[in-house]
């Protein structure tokens, strides 16, 4: 990897004192991120992956105008000449507040730090509540459109550029035998029985910070996809990666499976962080939770066979095994639906 240096890049943004280091932290599919440290705070800094987020300007309108609403600790700290972002260094660079005595978690570590988690997310899409959804750009065109995911999956499979496909023939099946359930949520929508809501949209249990002393959630964070969707979306991938008992890349089937008694945690903060679920999205929830773990794997499996384009990977068959691990908790799902 070319080496980078920091700190002039960290000195184009309205940051206190001197700055002292610059290191990687954190573990993101998409952007690439940094802690720095100056003589008097700390600030995160991240190079926007361009190849998935387009439009930079849009995509940090949307998320200095999510956090001012909400008043979040998360902050975006501006350039010194006034902008959300730089370019430089052969990248997009942006800045953000970094939020002290904070952790965020890979795994769950108990029922209540879930049900936590479940009433930050909650809580989350209340406040957006009074936030026009047209002030908001669509980030990623269809990011939670199940039917579409599918056909970006059928398209791979017919162009197969790096001929993996032949390597992933059970999973591609897997993922055609469901084909019909990726219409479901879009049919509701259709129909007018659940809203259009403004949501996060990426709620893995690691995007919200809890205070190390109380255990308490402080903010959510990785707002790059905050847009209109689906508070059902929502719930649904925070089970996915929340109450499996795997690693969402676990290659071990066997250690793959549903947690219950996390489902329920998780669901009760939720709808008490968002009391105004309508009764047809808490009859739905089960459902979102279902297929946004479909809609996942069959994204992993997606950019698996067009050759790792989207998702970072450690070896070659990373996608894959991230595609079987959740495939197998969909199996589980449609167990205990």
């Amino acid at each position: 990897m070319k080496y980078i240096d920091l700190k002039p890049i960290a000195e184009k943004f309205n940051i206190e004192g001197a700055v002292l280091s610059a290191a990687p932290t954190g573990n993101g599919h998409i952007n690439d991120t940094y802690l720095v440290v100056t003589d008097s705070a700390k600030y995160i800094l991240q190079r926007i992956n361009t190849h998935v987020f387009r439009s930079p300007d849009q995509l940090m309108h949307n998320i200095k105008a999510v956090t001012e609403f909400m008043r979040s600790p998360l902050q975006v700290i501006t350039t010194r000449d006034g902008g959300l972002f730089t370019v430089t260094q052969g990248g997009h660079w942006r800045m953000m507040t970094c939020i002290e005595n904070s952790y965020s978690c890979e795994q769950v570590d108990d029922p209540e730090q879930f049900c936590e988690i479940g009433r930050a997310y909650g809580s989350f899409i209340h406040e957006l509540a009074g936030f026009p959804a047209r002030n908001l750009f669509e980030t990623i065109e269809g990011f939670h459109d199940t039917r579409r995911r599918f056909e970006q999956l059928m398209r791979a499979c017919e162009a197969d550029p790096v001929e993996r496909k032949k390597t992933a023939l059970e999973e591609v099946r897997f993922a055609c035998e469901r084909e019909k359930d990726t219409d479901v949520l879009n049919d509701c929508v259709r129909r007018g029985e659940i809203p259009v809501r403004v949501t996060h949209n990426d709620t893995k249990i690691n995007n919200v910070l809890l205070d190390r002393d109380t255990g308490k959630a402080v903010c959510v964070i990785d707002l790059d996809t905050v847009m209109p969707g689906l508070a059902i979306n929502d719930f649904g991938d925070a089970i996915r990666s929340g109450a499996s008992t795997g690693r969402e890349d676990e290659d071990d089937s066997g250690q793959v499976r549903l947690d219950v008694d996390l489902y329920r945690s998780y669901a009760e903060g939720f709808l008490a962080g968002c009391p105004d679920m309508t009764e047809k999205e808490i009859e739905l929830m089960p459902v979102g939770a279902r297929l946004m773990t479909l809609e996942c794997g069959i994204r992993f499996l997606t950019d698996y066979i067009e050759g790792d384009h989207y998702f970072k990977t450690d070896y070659p068959e990373h996608n894959l095994v991230r595609c079987r691990a959740q495939f197998r908790l969909v199996q589980e799902m449609e167990e205990h639906l």
